[in-house]
């Protein structure tokens, strides 16, 4: 084979990828996006409503029961004192001095709510709207109006 043409082979593949990185690299198609027209106007609330987080907790407490001094009598008043004095569970002196026997360790539910959004309707130019917000708006809500032409399919 001539020397001349062992190059053209050779150069042949080496031109054709060279070839598809330029093509590659060819400008896209410009695209055009329109220009956003923003303004800002105020709507008139028509009502908020708080939108609550219910946590629920359980707790390990120290529960009693109150004496009735009218209604015990002398003798149960003896058995109650040495119940509570025996019993691991009844109520120290403390506890005694206040009025309190039958003591013992309960679960104790308790619940808190919380406000975590706000659910306003408003209106604007007779249309009614609803959002979720992090606040009360109030009487009036600031809203951004934005209008931009739809584009041809």
């Amino acid at each position: 084979m001539k020397p001349s043409r062992v190059l053209a082979v050779l150069c042949l593949p080496a031109g054709l990828l060279v070839g598809n990185l330029v093509r590659a690299q060819d400008v896209p198609r410009e695209v055009t996006l329109p220009y956003e027209n923003v303004r800002f106007d105020y709507a008139q609330v028509l009502s908020v409503r708080p939108v609550y987080q219910v946590l629920r907790t359980a707790s390990v407490e120290r529960v009693c029961d109150v004496k009735d001094a009218e209604k015990s009598n002398p003798l149960s008043r003896i058995v109650n004192s040495v119940k509570d004095r025996l019993s691991s569970t009844g109520a120290n002196a403390e506890e005694r001095a206040a009025g309190l026997q039958n003591c013992r360790m309960e679960s104790v539910d308790k619940e808190f709510r919380r406000t975590i959004a706000y659910d306003v309707d408003y209106m604007y130019r007779g249309s009614k709207f609803r959002t979720r917000m992090d606040r009360d708006p109030g009487n009036r809500l600031r809203i951004r109006i934005s209008i931009t032409p739809h584009p041809f399919d």
